[in-house]
């Protein structure tokens, strides 16, 4: 459903007074002392807790029994998370962006289908069975689609109500091939129930190095399309008439959303309601400015991403729940909650 921001809430794009940009400033300072906190949590807490003296020790001086676990185990998971996590929150607020919906998320857009789609097949068809051989397939798959979506869309002419139209026919004809690659292939499926959970688990630094260029690729190009969007946001006109080129803000949208999401996606499976929620949220009290939305939502999407991880491993000690369980699980509710709570956050 497309979703109009009301004359009122349009002028919220224009500058912000100073006392207003101070708040929103000292508000993000505040998000990052957060995002450190439960980072450092992530580092403490698991099967075994460990001290911040410990943690000191396994970073500095990596020998031994805390370094083992510290740095070859939780530390390659934190960083996994804090990347990830900005980057589905990157996504979602712009494809909340480009499609006019506040309720849109990767998803939207089939990148996440794409991605599962080239896991199996990798599985079924090619006998890819470690995880950094997923990592590119997800990649590829997540962008394949993308560009599929943007030409189906109308490329050159591509609107709201044609990408997400497209993006859902894609997405359910590829879950249907996913569904039936499964069935026929019983180690595609046994492989494929762990990855499609969505998990930091399998985080290596390997894996990190892999999509770290992606991720900082899109994260970059995200943040610089905020003032387009903004103009966009008020719709195709008026953005003409301030001089944004509507095709190239859409497909270079377009892009960092598949990069982000598909770069996620790829290293540790689909992840429910981040790149939905947190921005979202975020929108309800920065309002539809996305030179505040972005970075709150880069900064955000990591305390959730790792706060849930963590919730995991103690609620299910000496196991653990697998991140993407606790996201939808918490995810779910309570954005009912907030839905139905507060008005829909307007773009």
């Amino acid at each position: 459903m497309l979703v109009e921001s009301p004359p009122e809430q349009r002028a919220d794009v224009m500058p912000a007074p100073p006392r207003r940009r101070v708040t929103r400033a000292l508000g993000l300072l505040a998000a990052a002392s957060i995002m450190v906190l439960v980072a450092l949590s992530s580092i403490t807490i698991g099967a075994k807790e460990l001290s911040l003296g410990q943690v000191w020790h396994g970073l500095f001086e990596s020998t031994g029994t805390y370094g083992d676990v510290v740095v070859d185990e939780r530390l390659s998971r934190t960083v996994l998370g804090l990347l990830a996590g900005a980057a589905l929150g990157l996504a979602g607020a712009v494809l909340q962006a480009l499609t006019r919906n506040p309720l849109a998320d990767p998803g939207l857009l089939g990148i996440n289908a794409g991605a599962s789609a080239a896991v199996v097949t990798a599985i079924s068809f090619f006998g890819v069975t470690s995880l950094s051989g997923y990592v590119w397939f997800a990649f590829f798959g997540a962008a394949a689609v993308g560009a599929l979506v943007w030409f189906l869309g109308g490329s050159r002419g591509a609107t709201p109500v044609r990408l997400a139209l497209a993006g859902t026919a894609i997405s359910a004809a590829l879950y249907g091939y996913l569904q039936a690659a499964m069935i026929l292939d019983d180690a595609a499926l046994a492989k494929m129930r762990f990855w499609t959970i969505g998990s930091l688990s399998t985080a290596t630094d390997e894996t990190i190095a892999q999509v770290l260029p992606f991720l900082v690729t899109g994260s970059v190009l995200a943040l610089a399309l905020a003032r387009p969007l903004n103009a966009m946001a008020m719709g195709d006109d008026t953005a003409k008439a301030l001089g944004a080129n509507l095709n190239r803000t859409r497909a270079l949208s377009m892009l960092a959303a598949t990069v982000l999401c598909g770069a996620a996606t790829a290293a540790c499976g689909p992840i429910v309601f981040v790149g939905l929620m947190v921005p979202h949220v975020v929108r309800s009290f920065t309002g539809p400015d996305l030179r505040w939305i972005l970075p709150y939502a880069a900064v955000l999407s990591p305390v959730l991403l790792l706060g849930a991880d963590v919730l995991g491993r103690v609620v299910a000690r000496p196991a653990e729940l697998q991140v993407g369980i606790v996201t939808a699980i918490l995810g779910g509710p309570v954005f009912i909650f907030l839905v139905r709570r507060r008005r829909t956050a307007k773009l």
